[in-house]
């Protein structure tokens, strides 16, 4: 029988900036999310439906079919957003031993979620949060969309195993978990010995990494039921804001322009 632990909730929406700076990580409710947001909940719970169609990771090196994914890039420069020009998702292999070093080409995330002001919206919440963190600058943030089933029997939210993403602040949505036991979080001092574990269970909680002090990681998912016909999965918005540029190249001065002239 496998046990599921609770997430560190932040007692109120105040404790967010103190948890970060303490312990480098914080989980904030579905609740807070919207009220520290200013997004609706009615508003992000229409998202899910944008999970359904999501094309195959085609890029898994360990030959598993159980990751679909998109990916979009933008630049948040304080209220500000615009989207980068598509670009491929590069990864150094001292942050990710498994995929790093590829050039990896994601179907983009479709307009009709990034075009509302809504997303937009979260986008700016989140430069705001690593803004108070790190200081005001223009953010370079990559946006992915995960589904992680059990295609295979068993799916690998991260087949890298226990990482850092190389930027300066990741926020990892659940989106949804439909039939699955597992995908337990685990958060670890990046220098010392210190860690939590614990489940994402409620839709568009959030947990907030700082990743220059913390790694990361999430255990596989099995379904509940083998063998039945009900879809088995777990749904992720994962939204990476890095200072100076993307992972892979020089930062795009006209995206950041844009937003800053906006």
């Amino acid at each position: 029988m496998s046990t599921s632990f609770p997430p560190p909730l932040l007692s109120a929406v105040g404790d967010l900036a103190p948890a970060l700076l303490h312990q480098g990580f914080a989980v904030v409710s579905a609740s807070q999310v919207a009220t520290l947001s200013g997004v609706p909940l009615e508003a992000l719970h229409a998202w899910r439906s944008g999970w359904d169609d999501l094309p195959p990771d085609a890029y898994l090196r360990d030959g598993g079919r159980y990751r679909r994914r998109r990916h979009s890039c933008f630049v948040v420069d304080g209220a500000h957003v615009v989207q980068a020009p598509h670009r491929p998702h590069w990864q150094p292999v001292e942050y990710n031993a498994l995929h790093g070093g590829m050039q990896r080409n994601f179907a983009p995330i479709a307009n009709a979620l990034v075009g509302q002001p809504a997303w937009q919206q979260l986008l700016v919440w989140l430069g705001q949060v690593c803004s108070g963190l790190k200081g005001m600058q223009p953010w370079f943030v990559e946006a992915h969309q995960f589904r992680i089933d059990t295609t295979d029997g068993i799916g690998r939210p991260t087949p890298e195993g226990a990482h850092r993403d190389g930027v300066d602040l990741v926020a990892v949505f659940l989106v949804d978990r439909s039939g699955v036991k597992g995908g337990e979080t685990r958060v670890f001092e990046a220098s010392g010995s210190q860690g939590q574990r614990f489940t994402l269970a409620e839709p568009w909680s959030v947990l907030l990494l700082d990743d220059a002090r913390v790694i990361h990681e999430s255990t596989p998912i099995q379904p509940l039921q083998p063998g039945g016909n009900t879809p088995a999965y777990r749904d992720t918005l994962v939204v990476t804001l890095r200072s100076g540029g993307f992972q892979g190249g020089v930062g795009d001065a006209a995206a950041a322009g844009a937003a800053a002239a906006r």
